[in-house]
């Protein structure tokens, strides 16, 4: 047997970490490495520091905490690619890693699950009571508060941590009246239909990267990383990268209370390879960043925009990066530095 018909035979090693999202996520993406390579692909279940530790994400850091021993396991071979939440990763890439591949972008929104069905607006419109909503989010917490203030009512915002079953079985329990989760992990496991309101970026920002994954490897590992690169999609890497590029400006962690999200323009919502859109498809031509940094009282909150182009190929980063850094400039004139609990120098 050849060499090559040896190879590709050999299951690619994919790690994941062991939760029932991170499973589904990295099983999608097993099932389109297959269908790409034609390799049989593993999952390797390790566990990460914010898998095994009690203490909210705040008070450890939050910036890397699901992904070193990902990270430790491909450089030191134990697994050929990794898959994680992009959210979760550090806005610093290590010059031995890459991420190969972005694929298309699930939902990014937030999305409500109360009792009784019930949307935010009607959660705090009882003056009796005050609607105990949990979140293990600084940013989710700024938000939600600013949004009651401004309806002029409040909410109690509750931290917490555990896997989705865990947080939506809070509500479930009667313990809280409302959980926030992430539309893009509910739909992943097959539970967005539980979510009472999905929550408009109007109001509440995602966090940056939020709903979107990243495949990453080894950077020598040149044949591979090529193979991968079939799986990104150039529009979701544009906007990610905005979104990132005004984190790190802003020096803050992925626990810092910030927001933000890269819309495309309305003809935007079409889905590319990385030669570029279908023929029958209308071209992109802007890329539109919102960001918003806040105390988490919601007592004060920056929230700037600014718009740019999109990047004339998928290769090019410097035009995402650059709109994100400009709007981080702003937010930071605006005072944003002395709203953020974490910051990451």
């Amino acid at each position: 047997m050849t060499d090559t018909s040896t190879r590709a035979l050999t299951p690619l090693r994919l790690g994941t970490r062991r939760s029932k999202l991170a499973m589904a996520q990295s099983g999608h993406v097993a099932e389109a490495v297959r269908e790409l390579t034609g390799r049989p692909v593993e999952l390797v279940e390790i566990t990460t520091y914010g898998d095994t530790s009690r203490e909210h994400l705040a008070q450890i850091g939050g910036t890397g905490v699901f992904v070193s021993a990902l990270r430790d396991a491909l450089l030191a071979g134990d697994i050929d690619f990794a898959v994680h939440s992009l959210k979760d990763l550090p806005t610093a890439q290590p010059e031995s890693l890459t991420v190969a591949a972005i694929p298309v972008r699930e939902d990014p929104r937030d999305a409500l699950i109360a009792r009784d069905g019930l949307t935010f607006e009607e959660l705090t419109a009882d003056e009796d009571r005050v609607a105990r909503i949990g979140t293990g989010s600084p940013r989710r917490m700024a938000q939600l508060n600013a949004w009651a203030r401004a309806l002029g009512r409040r909410v109690e915002t509750v931290p917490i941590r555990g896997n989705i079953d865990t947080r939506i079985g809070f509500v479930e329990k009667g313990e809280l009246d409302a959980v926030v989760l992430a539309a893009a992990g509910l739909t992943r496991i097959g539970r967005i239909d539980e979510a009472t309101q999905l929550l408009s970026p109007d109001v509440v920002l995602p966090a940056p990267g939020q709903g979107a994954l990243a495949i990453e490897c080894a950077a020598v590992n040149v044949d591979l990383v090529a193979q991968l690169a079939g799986l990104d999609d150039p529009y979701t890497r544009a906007a990610v990268t905005a979104e990132r590029s005004l984190l790190a400006a802003l020096e803050a962690g992925c626990s810092a209370p910030v927001g933000a999200l890269a819309d495309l323009s309305p003809s935007s919502r079409v889905r590319s390879s990385r030669e570029g859109p279908k023929a029958d498809e209308q071209t992109v031509t802007e890329l539109h960043l919102r960001g918003v940094v806040g105390t988490t009282d919601g007592s004060t909150l920056v929230h700037l925009s600014t718009t740019g182009h999109v990047p004339a190929s998928p290769d090019d980063v410097t035009t995402p990066l650059k709109l994100g850094r400009e709007l981080a400039a702003e937010m930071l004139a605006k005072g944003a530095a002395g709203l953020m609990g974490e910051r990451a120098l």
